[in-house]
């Protein structure tokens, strides 16, 4: 499941520069005769995964996201739109339109090689030459990756597949969430940070980081890495219930240096801060809205779980 990972830290949307940008204003041409009967567009299908959270008299909305995106996927569904308009608070993982700056540190402490760390140096000839041919794939600069930790590398050739695919890092959910709030003067809260997100990845051993770039490699030249590509954003693009839970089986059964960090440390190492930050969200802001990873949102030791253990009621929408 080494592409799953982009479903699981903002960082990765954030990796591929300006976050979601408007799509430009199409004005109609002039009427030189009457205007033909339009009829009204459907509305627009279900997304993600969406979880109504209530205590008491407090009720949280927890959406569902995916860190990558395309434009097809807006607008988004009228319900969560309605919710993202009323509600006084959005809560992302993280403000892809906060402080760059921030993002800059975060990135040159935790993404760039130390000296005597983890780098693509330490990769074998045979390694560096496959490397080498998905850099030139992805029109990356091979020099340009030379100083990368190799998760960093690793997360950016999972975006390059992704972009691959179709589906652009810049579009992602979380960015037009953000968007949308910051445009209508609402205010953005961040349930994580930058630095912690980033800070994961320093319980990779150097030897496990070095695997776990290689299993990235290994994986896109496995034909089979872009059919999964496709599964992940499907089940998030059709809201699918079923498949959303059988990715979440999938992710936890992987015994890959790449799969056992996802489930150890970005799901089951995460999940509960995430429910900490939304219950005390909860006790500041009443019908806010929190948007996360969808896969936090699903399987084992989930979010939502999280939440109905601790005593509130948890009712899945979609």
């Amino acid at each position: 499941m080494r592409q799953i990972i982009v479903m699981f830290c903002s960082l990765f949307c954030l990796l591929a520069g300006p976050s979601w940008a408007e799509a430009p204003v199409v004005r109609p041409a002039p009427m030189l005769a009457p205007a033909p009967v339009v009829q009204p567009a459907p509305a627009a299908p279900n997304r993600g995964a969406l979880f109504k959270v209530e205590q008491g008299d407090r009720t949280l909305y927890v959406f569902g996201t995916i860190h990558v995106g395309s434009r097809e996927f807006y607008p988004l569904e009228p319900r969560l739109a309605g919710l993202l308009k009323k509600a006084p608070v959005l809560a992302l993982e993280i403000d892809p339109l906060g402080d760059q700056q921030r993002l800059a540190r975060a990135l040159q402490k935790y993404g760039m090689a130390l000296k005597g760390g983890p780098s693509v140096a330490s990769l074998s000839p045979d390694w560096r030459r496959r490397l080498d041919r998905l850099l030139k794939q992805y029109s990356i600069a091979p020099e340009s990756v030379n100083t990368m930790r190799p998760w960093m590398l690793a997360s950016m050739l999972t975006v390059g597949e992704f972009t691959a695919q179709g589906y652009d890092p810049a579009l992602a959910v979380d960015s037009y969430l953000a968007r949308q709030a910051h445009d209508s003067g609402q205010r953005v809260v961040e349930l994580e940070s930058p630095e912690g997100q980033m800070a994961l990845f320093g319980k990779l051993t150097s030897a496990e980081q070095l695997q776990f770039l290689q299993e990235a490699i290994a994986g896109i030249e496995d034909k089979g890495q872009a059919d999964q590509s496709r599964e992940i954003a499907d089940a998030w693009r059709h809201a699918d219930v079923k498949a959303l839970d059988t990715l979440a089986v999938n992710a936890a059964a992987d015994r890959s240096v790449s799969g056992r960090f996802v489930q150890r440390v970005l799901l089951d190492g995460r999940n509960p801060a995430l429910a900490d930050a939304m219950m005390r969200l909860m006790a500041r802001e009443n019908n806010s809205l929190a948007a996360i990873g969808v896969l936090h949102l699903v399987g084992k030791g989930s979010v939502p779980e999280l939440l109905r253990k601790r005593g509130l009621k948890v009712e899945r929408i979609y």
